[in-house]
């Protein structure tokens, strides 16, 4: 088996190892980011929505950094929210503080209901700098 690139940030909550995952896997000019959750270090998460999701982007940039790269680089990208319908909103207009300027990512957003405590998660794929 080929041993797998992994992409810590220098500052790593504790649900990577919690839960048993890692944070982003680089391979092939690509990294592969997991779902990043506006999570404290301690692994909780933190209870203003706004808050929540600029932190969620703290943390994914934190990797990306890491990896070299920047939201500049994200090609595909996936949200999760739980109950849209009332958070959507709040969560867009924080979103696009991160966001960039055009031509933008793609982007699946998904109304889940559950996100064990979370109210929003962003996985990202980005092209690595050559």
């Amino acid at each position: 088996m080929t041993t797998r690139d992994v992409i810590f940030p220098p500052d790593r909550h504790a649900l990577y190892e919690l839960h048993r995952y890692s944070p982003a896997i680089r391979s092939n000019g690509f990294l592969f980011v997991s779902g990043q959750v506006g999570s404290r270090k301690d692994g909780s998460a933190e209870p203003d929505l706004a808050a929540q999701v600029r932190l969620a982007f703290a943390n994914l940039n934190a990797i990306l950094a890491e990896a070299g790269s920047s939201f500049d680089d994200v090609v595909d990208t996936t949200i999760f929210m739980v109950d849209p319908d009332s958070k959507f909103e709040t969560i867009w207009e924080v979103a696009a503080e991160f966001w960039g300027e055009a031509p933008y990512p793609t982007v699946t957003a998904l109304g889940v209901t559950w996100l064990s405590g979370f109210d929003f998660e962003i996985k990202v794929i980005a092209r690595l700098p050559q």
